[in-house]
């Protein structure tokens, strides 16, 4: 049987490259959604979005929070953003680049946000993340660690809790655990 719509495919091709053109690059229906999810962009004034790879590489950015309010207040946090090209029907992978002692992110980067795993949607967006990512360092979550440790001093004494931020913020030892200055 004949697929009509390759050879249609290959003769738009073929015009193209005629006109001296090169054929334009297709996007994914995932590039797509996140183009208009990143035009409407309503980011707090503490996240500012950029583009390592450069403007043609949309599916991979990073944010930057540096949080007014909270424990965290003065820190300078890096977070990585790679969307699968099904988009938004898988949520995007999303890891900390900047070494932080908190209780919902491990010493690996790995981030836990529900709404980057059991209750992703389609309906949710680039810039419901960042304001999920916020609320992380000026409410962080005891009740759903992966940093055990830090969860449980934040959960037994506040106070020591805040001591370890700062002296992690500052380029200082948790523990056993050296922590790089991010302020």
């Amino acid at each position: 049987m004949i697929n009509l719509f390759k050879i249609k495919g290959q003769k738009k091709d073929d015009a193209a490259t005629a006109n001296g053109k090169p054929a334009a690059k297709k996007q994914s229906p995932g590039e797509l959604r996140l183009h208009k999810d990143i035009a409407e962009l309503n980011l707090p004034k503490t996240t500012k979005i950029s583009f390592p790879n450069g403007k043609d590489d949309l599916m991979n950015f990073e944010t930057t929070i540096k949080p007014d309010e909270g424990y965290y207040v003065g820190g300078k946090f890096v977070f990585t953003f790679q969307v699968p090209p099904v988009y938004p029907h898988e949520p995007p992978k999303v890891k900390c680049k900047t070494k932080v002692y908190h209780p919902n992110i491990d010493l690996e980067g790995n981030v836990c946000l529900n709404i980057l795993r059991e209750d992703w949607k389609p309906v949710l967006n680039i810039n419901t993340i960042v304001y999920g990512l916020n609320l992380l360092f000026s409410q962080p979550n005891d009740e759903d660690p992966l940093n055990h440790e830090a969860a449980a001093v934040l959960r037994d004494d506040p106070k020591k809790f805040e001591k370890n931020v700062h002296r992690a913020m500052a380029g200082g030892y948790v523990g056993e655990t050296h922590f790089p200055r991010c302020v």
